[in-house]
């Protein structure tokens, strides 16, 4: 279809604004003395999701259109609804979205059977929640919902695996301080993922650590039931020792000095490509995030690139990966085809 000087006119201008607020909404979180900075922030994630999903159709347009051509068929009509409809549906796809994104995440319960599993342990439950990423769109109030809803499965134990946070903790203090009401017997777990860092992931240990929860930095506590005993341990992220050698992520070191008799293995680590090390380590069940389960079309197929699954319960050799999709969201609030949850976990006989 030709677009004369005036679509070539209005296509220049969306992608100038494209441009514009992307940029206001990745630095408007920064401006925080200003009254702005709250709906400059929203203005320009909801713009990123919106362009992205824009981007995406009229390439499958473009596709489409050569196709047609090939074969002979198509036609203006066809070239004139089609270009309506591209905006159409990416405004529809970003709206639903957005409803998906912030809606308070689902309970999704998963059974992981353990051969051999002591009659002590079985259904022996852990809650987990990940990806959260409070910052310029997730608040206080946002994860105050989580922390109800968690505190409501009453586990036997709770973990968060990474990416709490998107900022300081100058800045997100106020917003996390519901984290110091998750309560669980055997207690609330943390390890950092690769979002802390970018953070300031020392600040972050401590201030989790302030607010109640363990911080399992490639170690590992013990937990009985009766003459059972189960190990949970946690590993720093993946990427860790890019940003502090120290902090380079060991399952072997976070398994190290257990007692002989531990009946399951379980590890929190952020990113599932830790897998192979946690197999060869010993570990029974591996709970991670990381992936978001894409969080929306089409990047989805993109995780794969990085990451060996991209969300559920799969397996590594003696190994069960539990890969959650993340209870919150990062960048646009937009979820498509890959909703948020909060897991819960229980270990069942195999």
């Amino acid at each position: 279809m030709d677009l004369g000087p005036i679509g070539m006119l209005l296509g220049a201008m969306l992608l100038a604004t494209s441009a514009v607020l992307v940029r206001i909404g990745l630095v408007a979180p920064s401006l925080r003395r200003s009254r702005w900075s709250e709906p400059l922030t929203w203005t320009g994630l909801l713009a990123m999701g919106f362009f992205s999903s824009l981007l995406v159709l009229t390439f499958i347009r473009d596709l489409l259109l050569a196709g047609l051509a090939l074969m002979g068929s198509g036609g203006p009509a066809f070239d004139h609804d089609s270009a309506l409809a591209v905006p159409l549906l990416a405004l529809a796809v970003t709206a639903i979205g957005f409803v998906n994104a912030r809606r308070l995440a689902r309970i999704k319960r998963v059974d992981v059977p353990i051969a051999g599993l002591p009659r002590e342990l079985d259904g022996y439950a852990i809650a987990q929640i990940s990806d959260i990423h409070v910052g310029p769109t997730i608040k206080r109030a946002y994860l105050n919902a989580i922390v109800n809803k968690v505190n409501a499965l009453k586990p036997d134990a709770i973990a968060v695996t990474g990416d709490l946070v998107d900022g300081s903790v100058q800045r997100l203090a106020p917003h996390t301080a519901p984290l110091s009401r998750l309560a669980a017997p055997d207690g609330v777990f943390f390890v950092t993922g690769n979002h802390e860092y970018y953070s300031g992931a020392e600040q972050w240990i401590a201030e989790v650590s302030r607010l109640g929860l363990r911080v399992l930095l490639n170690e590992h506590v013990i937990r009985r039931r009766g003459e059972a005993s189960l190990m949970i341990a946690g590993v720093t992220d993946y990427s860790a020792q890019f940003f502090n050698p120290a902090h380079k992520s060991d399952p072997s070191l976070a398994a190290a000095g257990a007692p002989d008799g531990v009946a399951v293995k379980v590890l929190l680590a952020h990113q599932p490509r830790s897998a192979p090390a946690a197999a060869d380590a010993g570990f029974d069940l591996q709970l991670s995030g990381h992936t978001h389960g894409g969080q929306f079309f089409p990047w989805n197929l993109f995780v794969p690139l990085q990451q060996p699954f991209v969300a559920g319960l799969n397996r590594v050799r003696s190994l069960w990966v539990y890969t959650s999709r993340g209870t919150g969201y990062w960048g646009p609030p937009k979820r498509f085809g890959a909703p948020s949850e909060i897991t819960l976990v229980r270990l069942v006989p195999g």
